[in-house]
């Protein structure tokens, strides 16, 4: 997927996993219980900064915390963009 957003410094752009609809059991969760996903992937990274580069790359499965980043909305997609420190781990 290719959008024309170019996260600057250490930022960087990440599409959230859909938020889970049904429990391991099958039973179903209902809107108001579902809780925000904390994975995503990795849509654009910025170039980094003189001391950090970027060690996240676009494709790269992560996890980040709950509150983690800013909402935007673009092209009628739902992203996240936040500083690559926000970022836990690449799964």
């Amino acid at each position: 997927m290719s959008v024309n957003i170019k996260p600057l410094a250490d930022r960087v752009l990440i599409e959230q996993k859909a938020a889970e609809t049904t429990t391991a059991s099958g039973i179903i969760i209902p809107d108001t219980a579902k809780e925000k996903p904390q994975q995503g992937v990795v849509i654009a990274v910025g170039n980094g900064t003189k001391d950090e580069p970027m060690t996240v790359k676009v494709g790269d499965t992560v996890l980040y915390g709950k509150y983690a980043g800013t909402e935007l909305k673009h092209e009628g997609n739902d992203y996240l963009i936040m500083r690559e420190s926000d970022i836990f781990a690449i799964i």
